[in-house]
C-alpha cells in the first residue's frame, strides 16, 4: 500500500488546543531563561560570564534532547512532555532562589534545568505536525507558532507587574521573572494531562517513522536540515540572548528592553499563520532561503546606532529563524528518530554561540560577533541546494 492511500488524521484545533496552549505557557518561560539570565549575570557582578546561563541551558537541552525524544518514542508524546515541563517548573524555583539570594551556583544549576526541560518540550512541535496531512504540517507547525507568541506576550507585555512583584521581594524584575516563568512552566504541565495525542498508528504514517538514528541520518536530505536547524537555532539563540546586553550598555531602561524582546517574539511567531501555509505551498526550499537572508541582515543590522536598527535587527532575527525553523521541523516530521538529535545539535551550537558571544564582545566589540554571525547565517543556503522536490 502507497503512503498516499493510507489514512491521514484531520486537523482538529480542539483536540489539538491543551497542546498549543501548555507550548504558549512554556514559550512565555524560555524568553524568561535565554534573555533575562545574562541581565541576572551582571546584577550579580559576573559580567565576564554573562554568557554562561546560556550556555549552560544550550548545553542541557542538548544533553536531554535525545534523552527525550527516546522516551516519546516509547513512552509517548505527553508522557515526555508532561515530565519535561515539570523539571522545567523545578528548575525555573531553583533558579529564582539562587538569583534571588545571590547564590550563583544554585542560580546556574535552575538554568542547567530548565535547560533540560526544554530539551524535551521544544519536541512539542513534531506532536502537533503528526496530528495533521503532510501537506498541512507547515500550517500545523505556524499555527503552534502563533500560539507561543500569546506566552511570549503574557511575560514581556507584564514587565510591569514583574516590576513590582520584585520589588515587593526585594528583588529585581529579571529574578522575578523567574518565579513567573516557574508557575507558566506549572500550568503547563498540569494542562499537558488533558491534552489527547494521536495513536502510534496515526503517527506511524511511514516506513521512515519506525527508523533508527543512524539509519534516519543515512538518508539524503537529513543531515541537511539538520544543518540548517542547528545553524538557525545557534544564531537565534547567541544574539537574542547578547543583544539585550548591547541594549542594557546603550542605556535603555527595562521597559526598553522588554519592548526589544516583544519585537524578536513577534518576528520568531507572530507570523507563523503566514509562514507555515507559505511553506507547505512553496516547499522547503522557500524558507531555507528566506531564513538565511533575513538571519544575515539581522546580524548587519544589530551593530548599527540607535535603539531603531535593535529593533529592525531583533524581529528579523525572529523572522529569520521562524522560516528556517518551520521548514527542517516539517522535513523532520518524517523521521522521528532524527529528531531529539537534531535538536540537541541545535543546542550544542546555541551553547558555543553564547559561550563564545560573551567572549568576543569583552575583547573585540560587538560588532566583530554580529559580522561573524552574518557569515554563519548563510549556512541554510546548503540545505536548499540538497533538499529533494517533494
Amino acid at each position: 500500500m502507497s503512503d498516499a492511500a493510507l489514512p491521514r488524521p484531520a486537523l482538529n484545533l480542539g483536540q489539538l488546543a491543551p497542546l498549543y496552549s501548555a507550548q504558549a505557557l512554556a514559550t512565555g518561560a524560555t524568553t524568561v531563561s535565554t534573555v533575562l539570565a545574562s541581565l541576572i549575570m551582571s546584577g550579580l557582578h559576573f559580567e565576564t560570564l554573562v554568557g554562561l546561563p546560556s550556555t549552560l541551558i544550550s548545553t542541557s537541552a542538548a544533553l536531554s534532547a535525545g534523552a527525550f525524544g527516546a522516551l516519546m518514542l516509547r513512552r509517548g508524546r505527553r508522557a515526555g512532555l508532561s515530565a519535561a515541563f515539570a523539571l522545567g517548573a523545578l528548575g525555573a524555583g531553583v533558579g529564582f532562589v539562587g538569583a534571588r539570594f545571590a547564590l550563583l551556583p544554585v542560580f546556574l544549576l535552575g538554568a542547567c534545568m530548565m535547560g533540560a526541560a526544554q530539551g524535551g518540550y521544544q519536541q512539542a512541535r513534531y506532536a502537533a505536525a503528526e496530528s495533521v496531512p503532510d501537506d498541512r504540517r507547515g500550517a500545523a507547525l505556524g499555527a503552534l507558532m502563533l500560539m507561543s507568541v500569546l506566552g511570549s506576550f503574557l511575560m514581556t507585555g507584564a514587565s510591569r507587574p514583574i516590576e513590582a512583584l520584585g520589588a515587593a521581594l526585594g528583588s529585581t524584575p529579571e529574578v522575578a521573572g523567574w518565579l513567573v516563568g516557574g508557575a507558566l512552566l506549572g500550568a503547563a504541565a498540569l494542562l499537558i494531562q488533558v491534552w489527547r495525542p494521536v495513536t502510534a498508528a496515526q503517527a506511524a504514517t511511514t516506513p521512515s517513522a519506525k527508523l533508527k538514528v543512524r539509519e534516519a541520518f543515512a538518508i539524503p536530505g537529513v543531515r541537511s536540515t539538520a544543518l540548517a536547524l542547528a545553524a538557525a537555532q545557534g544564531l537565534m539563540v547567541t544574539l537574542m540572548s547578547l543583544t539585550p546586553l548591547r541594549a542594557h550598555h546603550m542605556g535603555l531602561d527595562h521597559g526598553a528592553v522588554a519592548a526589544l524582546i516583544s519585537g524578536h517574539i513577534l518576528g520568531m511567531f507572530g507570523f507563523g499563520w503566514l509562514t507555515g501555509p507559505l511553506i507547505d505551498r512553496l516547499g522547503l526550499r522557500f524558507g531555507y532561503v528566506g531564513g538565511a537572508l533575513l538571519l544575515a541582515a539581522a546580524a548587519l543590522s544589530a551593530p548599527q546606532s540607535g535603539a531603531a536598527w535593535l529593533a529592525v535587527s531583533m524581529f528579523g532575527l525572529g523572522l529569520g529563524w521562524n522560516l528556517a525553523f518551520v521548514a527542517g521541523s516539517k522535513a523532520l516530521t518524517r523521521f522521528p528518530a532524527a529528531q531529539g538529535v537534531t535538536d540537541g545539535l541545535g543546542y550544542v551550537a546555541a551553547g558555543v554561540g553564547t559561550a563564545l558571544g560573551g567572549v568576543i564582545i569583552a575583547r573585540a566589540g560587538f560588532p566583530v560577533l554580529a559580522g561573524t554571525c552574518a557569515v554563519l547565517a548563510l549556512l541554510p543556503l546548503i540545505s536548499a541546494w540538497r533538499v529533494r522536490p517533494t
